[in-house]
């Protein structure tokens, strides 16, 4: 008999409260449902049934909070970021820019654009969350249960990327907005004069004119972000927790959320700061192109200005974004994401089949 695995983890961080005799020890060692259909508890107004349109709806509500709420509440690092990225020649370091803002603006100066942020981030998420979890069924169902357990990977690959095309569709407006106002003082006070003034000078094209550069950032990035955060959910619960996910806490189920959001959060801001580099400078020069951006800041300046500052912002976003998400997910009854079964309609009998060939 082969020898038995250690875990990695200490046990009491997710192991169940002991049970006794023989009895307990049976159920502690039963085999986990083959498919979780319901929630982890059950709501105080009732169960939503897994990928029914409530489910659906649900995800786009969670993904709008999740979004709006942390991209505002990071609002002073995208502020000091965005001028960097803009203009380095005054803006030479982070700890410089934090001085030099403080100086010419005040602490507000670090709240500018938070209004556009919180309106375009908060419909970005409902999109990209909301979809995401329809296109990563459809996908499923599309190519069956044996594909779609080999190649699962390429649908969270599939799936985010075409949810994220809608979603900057909703975010670009206000994109475009938040640059003009956090990296031109005397622009505008906010969403309510910017917005308009943006379509006097430039009409609704204007709001716009940096969707492709969008596009160039966010879908790389949400690519990444789903991908790699699905991956590493499954790997620790494979890896370092020997206990099916369902039977661990739910604090430990979100500190792995947060953890493995972490994580993918650092790549995604290493995968996609070029793009977010010429978003802001497109954003914030009138007429601007792509070759302007690239002799002002240079090649080099394309892919590291920036950097350090967007990681740390991006990975405590991105993690901080996925345990709202999976926080309010709990709330209302439904599983964690990451390292589930296979989609509720794969038949019990070829579970066991389909995790062989995984």
């Amino acid at each position: 008999m082969a020898p038995r695995q250690q875990p990695l983890l200490p046990s009491f961080l997710y192991a169940p409260a002991a049970a006794s005799g023989a009895s307990g020890r049976e159920k502690a060692l039963a085999p986990a449902p083959a498919v979780v259909a319901g929630a982890p508890s059950e709501p105080p107004f009732g169960k939503i049934e897994m990928f029914s349109p409530a489910y659906y709806a649900a995800g786009a509500v969670g993904g709008a909070a999740a979004c709006g709420f942390t991209h505002a509440a990071v609002t002073p690092l995208d502020v000091i970021k965005c001028n960097i990225q803009i203009d380095p020649a005054k803006y030479k370091s982070t700890s410089s820019a934090f001085g030099v803002v403080m100086r010419e603006q005040g602490l507000r100066g670090f709240f500018r654009g938070w209004a556009p942020t919180f309106l375009g981030y908060s419909a970005q998420g409902a999109f990209k969350y909301g979809i995401y979890e329809v296109l990563k069924k459809e996908y499923s169902d599309l190519v069956g249960p044996e594909y779609a357990a080999k190649y699962k990977t390429l649908i969270y690959l599939a799936g985010s990327a075409t949810a994220e095309v809608f979603a900057d569709v909703a975010l670009c407006p206000m994109e475009a907005v938040k640059v003009r106002v956090q990296t031109q003082p005397g622009y505008a006070r906010g969403l309510r004069d910017g917005l308009p003034k943006i379509v006097r000078a430039e009409g609704f094209a204007g709001l716009y004119r940096g969707l492709v550069p969008l596009w160039g950032r966010q879908i790389p990035y949400t690519m990444m972000k789903f991908a790699t955060y699905e991956n590493i959910v499954e790997m620790t619960y494979k890896h370092l927790i020997p206990t099916p996910k369902d039977q661990c806490s739910k604090p430990l189920q979100l500190g792995v959320s947060f953890g493995s959001g972490y994580i993918a959060g650092v790549f995604c801001a290493a995968v996609s700061h070029p793009a977010d580099n010429l978003v802001s400078f497109l954003n914030n020069s009138k007429g601007a192109t792509v070759g302007d951006a690239v002799k002002n800041l240079g090649l080099m300046g394309l892919f590291t200005r920036g950097l350090p500052l967007r990681i740390l912002m991006v990975g405590t976003l991105t993690g901080a974004q996925w345990v709202i998400y999976d926080s309010f997910k709990v709330m209302i009854g439904l599983p964690t994401t990451g390292g589930a079964p296979a989609p509720a309609t794969v038949p019990l009998e070829g579970l066991a089949e389909l995790k062989a060939s995984a």
